[in-house]
């Protein structure tokens, strides 16, 4: 008969996890202090806030930066590749095999010029839109993932759009993106616990 201690180690080697309970949340970025604080990097800030609100840290692991936690039951797992933006979907690909996760619970987090600072958008499927980090992972999976767009504004002149989206983001904006930050975690548990139509139901334009 098996001693207390040694059916707690069988049981959690046994333990598997749904599938459908496991969530692959991407957020697309460029490694390095020099893009730390730039509009581009968004989908890193967003996941780090939510990191901190779950009291999980990042890890170095293959091809990206990874975290991980429970919550209601659900497993959310946190990538920020390392690949750069416009190779995305090499590590979104991985992670999504590696971990088994269906691709209707992937959810990809990036900066979007057509909406206004802060406005939160959540879709099911679309085109790239010409965001060269969403380009990439449509090459490697079908374009019908869940997308998480985070406006950043185009509030730039005529060919400056790359020195804008890596450019830093200004005082008004840096005043309001704690709360911002804090409204894009909570619609990503909710994006795992209430599902999606739900969560594009009640953030979408927040």
């Amino acid at each position: 008969m098996l001693s207390f201690f040694a059916r707690i180690l069988t049981n959690k080697k046994t333990e598997k996890i749904d599938p459908m309970k496991k969530f692959l949340i991407v957020g697309l970025g460029n490694i390095g202090p020099k893009y730390e604080e730039t509009r581009h990097n968004i989908g890193f800030k967003v996941l780090d806030q939510l990191a901190r609100e779950q009291d999980v840290i990042f890890e170095t692991a293959k091809l990206g930066d990874k975290a991980e936690f429970r919550f209601k039951g659900r497993t959310f797992i946190l990538i920020k590749p390392s690949t750069f933006m416009n190779l995305s979907g090499k590590a979104v690909n991985y992670w999504l095999q590696k971990e088994k996760i269906p691709q209707e619970n992937l959810l990809v987090v990036t900066d979007d010029l057509n909406l206004p600072f802060g406005t939160l958008r959540i879709k099911t499927k679309g085109s790239d839109g010409g965001h060269n980090g969403l380009k990439d992972i449509q090459s490697y999976i079908t374009a019908k993932y869940n997308r998480f767009r985070f406006g950043i504004s185009d509030k730039f002149s005529k060919g400056n759009q790359i020195d804008y989206v890596l450019g830093e983001w200004d005082n008004e904006e840096m005043k309001q993106m704690p709360e911002r930050l804090k409204k894009a975690a909570e619609a990503i548990r909710s994006f795992g616990t209430a599902g999606i139509t739900n969560t594009m139901n009640e953030f979408n334009g927040k």
